[in-house]
């Protein structure tokens, strides 16, 4: 047991501190007009293990790992939260409730994505379609001009969207939360054929809205993302360190990433907001703590997570990651 608990340490310690090559400047900064990211509320790592056609097409060409990690503490608000502000949760201080009853602006500390491409363009497109509507007005800033949309039913919500792209809109950057499958999890948990068959129908769902991209000609400038923002227990819920809850899916397509590219065990989902700035040819901010992660653009080898900016995330997180890993390998 102790010569497990070194191993798994020494490996913790070594993914920490030891840098990646990084191209800083490539093919893939700024080759993109659009950024879309589809949020998978509560799917965690399960992707991989359910029947997932859509899916499967549309990353067949594309670079995923099913083993992201999420923030320290995995509810939907401290998730969505970092994936869109590019920042822990620890700096951010979203949770459910917060993002509940905290309206943010502009002006807001740890701003997201819209405001960073809002303040960048004022005609910029930018649009937001949810599911939880928590995000659209308690974790994207209110005084911004967005496309907001809230419809608590993701079949609906998905028409919605294919509906905006058939009306010829071109966003710069469009969001998308559907929440099923984490209701699902909730109700069920994460070993139950329910939670399954959930994923499978949300696959449908992903699967027409990429279509609906691709049918109105805005594929190949775009950078297609999902994301999850955390799992679920076997028994369901979610919130605690476990494996099942700290693990999530994370796949880009687009005409620059690498092709069956194997996305590195550095990547934790707040990298989105970086791989999106990336993508759109915006330098991002000093105080990020989000990285572009190895094997996700073929001109783009990885870069190092700034150690010590954030050192609460950099201390208890590893700490927290330190007892997932242990506590997975004892099989607890």
């Amino acid at each position: 047991m102790k010569k497990i608990i070194a191993v798994i340490l020494c490996a913790t310690l070594f993914a920490a501190f030891v840098p990646c090559a990084f191209a800083a400047d490539g093919q893939s900064f700024g080759a993109y007009k659009h950024v879309i990211i589809i949020g998978i509320d509560g799917a965690g790592r399960f992707i991989e293990k359910a029947d997932t056609p859509e899916f499967d097409r549309i990353f067949k060409d594309g670079a995923l790992t099913y083993t992201t990690r999420t923030e320290t503490k995995t509810d939907s608000a401290p998730n969505w939260g970092s994936i869109l502000t590019g920042v822990s949760y620890f700096e951010t201080g979203l949770e459910n409730g917060v993002s509940d009853e905290k309206t943010r602006t502009s002006e807001s500390e740890h701003p997201t994505l819209f405001t960073f491409l809002r303040k960048a363009d004022r005609e910029a497109e930018l649009a937001s379609f949810v599911h939880w509507d928590n995000i659209n007005r308690g974790i994207i800033e209110t005084d911004i001009d967005v496309n907001r949309v809230d419809i608590q039913n993701d079949e609906k919500l998905t028409d919605a969207i294919c509906e905006y792209f058939d009306a010829g809109n071109k966003p710069e950057l469009f969001f998308v939360q559907l929440d099923d499958v984490d209701g699902a999890g909730h109700g069920k948990g994460s070993n139950s054929e329910e939670y399954f068959r959930q994923i499978n129908i949300t696959d449908g769902y992903l699967g027409r809205i990429y279509d609906a991209v691709e049918e109105n000609g805005l594929m190949d400038d775009s950078l297609f993302i999902v994301v999850a923002d955390h799992g679920h227990t076997a028994a369901g819920g979610h919130g605690g360190i476990t494996m099942r809850e700290s693990q999530v899916t994370l796949a880009v397509k687009g005409k620059t990433v690498e092709k069956g590219g194997k996305i590195g065990t550095e990547a934790r989902n707040r990298d989105v907001a970086a791989i999106a700035l990336y993508a759109l040819g915006m330098e991002r901010p000093a105080e990020f703590t989000s990285i572009v992660p190895s094997g996700v653009f073929s001109d783009v080898k990885g870069e190092t997570r700034p150690f010590f900016k954030d050192p609460a995330d950099d201390i208890l997180g590893s700490l927290a990651w330190f007892v997932t890993l242990l506590t997975s390998v004892i099989g607890m």
